[in-house]
């Protein structure tokens, strides 16, 4: 429920921000006003819940795990980090509404929007030429720009940074395009290709912001760089010399082991992990040893009874009839080493007493 309400929360300030300027246009055949934001708003939606849902996927196991606070988007002067989860935050987001609203382009939801066929007829490479029906990347990046960089109204070094990671989003999107190709020929040969390029999965984006994730760079200002016009200049050219495709930040993370309730941070205490599956990644399977162990806490294995429907059977006429499973499984959790001592030798006292009471 409260994912949803970011999302919601997400909009309304894109929306209040798009509303200060007059007008505004992409290309030539954009519509201006109030009705132009009613139009895209519900694919920005859809785009910002992605956003939020690969954000959570890709540090389901990590120290930090894209937590509810982390997904405003540093809209309050309190909440305006500058690590490098906050790059990754402004990053994925941008990706899902520029992704949501090319796929949604694609599909024919908006009137103004088709195919990119710009480079139809020419040639690609040997023994291929562009055709058939591409994404239409161009549509999505011009509107989700639109959007999305609304939010940034200042004109610090914070700002330049959370405006140049939304880029490399949008980077991202086109970074990972696929290119499909059709063969042509006599009898089934393939003599040419008409090639196009189509949306990847948008995990497929998730994994390629998250790699640049570990490889952010931190960019050094000086200290006090102030609102002043040599001061916005020297911070764009500082951010106008780093590939837009790389995620950058200004400060170092916090220790993410660690209760911070003034910075919003649970810690990694009580947080479940992963040590035994054949499907588990490498990842997966350090999630313990990274949330609990290099944190000063222990694992603790708690066993747990789960129900679930099974042995269905369809009965004519007409209705489903299941029997309740009841499985145990077992599940890790870091808690505090004396915590769990303490928990094994009550355990234990339980047993040493109960063998006592057989034997009188």
């Amino acid at each position: 429920m409260f994912m949803h309400l970011e999302v919601f929360y997400y909009i309304f300030i894109l929306l209040a921000h798009m509303r200060s300027y007059c007008c505004w246009s992409v290309n030539n055949f954009l519509m201006t006003g109030p009705k132009a934001y009613l139009i895209y708003s519900s694919s920005v939606a859809a785009g910002a819940q992605s956003g939020i849902e690969e954000c959570k996927y890709q540090f389901a196991w990590d120290r930090w795990n894209c937590p509810e606070r982390a997904l405003q988007l540093s809209t309050h002067s309190s909440l305006r980090s500058a690590n490098r989860e906050t790059a990754f935050v402004h990053a994925i987001s941008s990706a899902g509404v520029m992704y949501t609203l090319t796929r949604n382009c694609s599909l024919g939801d908006f009137d103004n929007c088709g195919c990119d066929d710009s480079r139809n007829g020419q040639r690609g490479g040997h023994g291929w030429l562009w055709g058939g029906c591409s994404d239409n990347v161009g549509f999505g990046e011009a509107i989700s720009k639109q959007f999305v960089d609304a939010l940034e109204t200042g004109q610090d070094a914070r700002a330049a940074m959370n405006l140049h990671n939304n880029e490399a989003g949008r980077k991202a999107v086109k970074g990972t395009m696929q290119r499909t190709c059709k063969c042509h020929g006599v009898s089934g040969s393939c003599t040419t290709q008409t090639c196009w390029l189509q949306l990847p999965e948008f995990r497929e984006v998730g994994n390629y912001l998250k790699e640049k994730y570990h490889r952010a760079l931190k960019v050094d200002l000086l200290r006090g760089a102030g609102n002043s016009a040599a001061s916005r200049g020297a911070i764009a050219e500082t951010f106008s010399s780093i590939s837009r495709k790389e995620l950058v930040h200004l400060e170092d993370s916090p220790d993410y082991c660690l209760e911070n309730r003034t910075l919003g941070l649970p810690g990694t205490e009580g947080r479940e992990c992963l040590k035994k599956g054949k499907s588990l990644s490498k990842w997966e399977k350090r999630s313990c040893k990274r949330l609990c162990g290099e944190c000063g806490l222990a694992v603790e294995e708690r066993k747990a009874e789960m129900v679930s429907s099974c042995n269905c059977k369809f009965h004519w006429c007409c209705t489903v009839k299941c029997e309740q499973c009841r499985k145990t499984v077992t599940k890790y959790f870091c808690v505090k080493k004396g915590g769990q001592r303490g928990r094994n030798e009550s355990a234990g006292s339980r047993r040493k007493n109960l063998r006592l009471r057989k034997k009188h």
